[in-house]
């Protein structure tokens, strides 16, 4: 790509990696990876999974729905983001609850979920605006 095309596309979204949504999401799927290694053994196929494959769900419906073109798809595939980030939220409570992490790793991993919560609220109230307004 020319430089021309390369200032011209500056702060344009053009794949599912620059949304703010998927960068916050991904660097919580990293700090559950990391997270989840100090869990137990025996939590290999039961917490430790569940939580790592709920954390990547959340990316994938991020990057699937980007990928969609019509804007009820899309909301359909931030939504269920949303409903895996929920599914992390919950498992976080449970290996705090259950002392498998420290209350502050358990703050920052939830201070994120926040964070990836209101951005992914953002693309579902962004797309059925548009859906309404079409």
């Amino acid at each position: 790509m020319n430089y021309e095309a390369r200032i011209m596309n500056q702060g344009k979204i053009q794949s599912f990696t620059d949304l703010n949504a998927w960068q916050e999401a991904h660097s919580l799927v990293l700090g559950i990876y990391e997270l989840t290694k100090k869990f137990p053994k025996e939590e290999q196929f039961g917490l430790t999974n569940q939580i790592r494959r709920a954390v990547v769900s959340i990316t994938s419906n991020i990057a699937e729905g980007f990928s969609r073109r019509s804007y009820k798809e899309k909301s359909q595939f931030y939504s269920m983001a949303l409903g895996s980030l929920t599914e992390v939220q919950n498992q976080l409570l449970i290996a705090r609850d259950i002392l498998y992490v420290t209350r502050n790793e358990f703050s920052l991993l939830a201070e994120k979920t926040v964070i990836v919560s209101k951005l992914l609220n953002g693309l579902i109230r962004k797309s059925k605006t548009i859906i309404l307004n079409s």
